[in-house]
């Protein structure tokens, strides 16, 4: 299977916590096993993510209601199966529950991956994808 890469669809995503310092606790751990930073805080709370640059942002909500995200599922590219486990164990580790252990999935040929809920709900996974075997 091909991977496409390249110039991405979205500038950013946005996913709101109610409690931003355990989602932030949870994201250093979850996402810093994919190589993904915390890129520090914005003036308003957010809490930036990115390899380069922001490309994942959360905080509050600003319309001031709870954050909701069920039906929502949010992947991060991952390079080895071994970086989608060491994801899935820091995020459990960190506030974060099981949606799906480590392992292949059967939808698409070679496709390895993990799922979590973070501390606000949300639900996130990270892929990567072997030679199909």
């Amino acid at each position: 299977m091909a991977v496409i890469s390249g110039d991405g669809v979205f500038s950013h995503v946005f996913i709101g916590a109610a409690d931003v310092d355990a989602s932030a606790a949870f994201y250093d751990a979850a996402l810093g096993a994919l190589g993904v930073k915390n890129l520090g805080p914005f003036g308003n709370g957010w809490i930036l993510y990115g390899r380069d640059k922001p490309a994942f942002i959360i905080a509050r909500p600003g319309n001031g209601e709870a954050p909701s995200s069920n039906g929502v599922t949010i992947g991060f590219a991952a390079a080895t199966t071994a970086d989608v486990d060491k994801f899935h164990a820091a995020g459990v580790a960190n506030g974060g529950t099981d949606e799906g252990a480590p392992g292949a999935r059967s939808h698409l040929p070679g496709a390895y991956a993990a799922y979590l809920r973070d501390p606000a709900g949300n639900k996130i996974c990270a892929y990567t994808f072997t030679d199909g075997n």
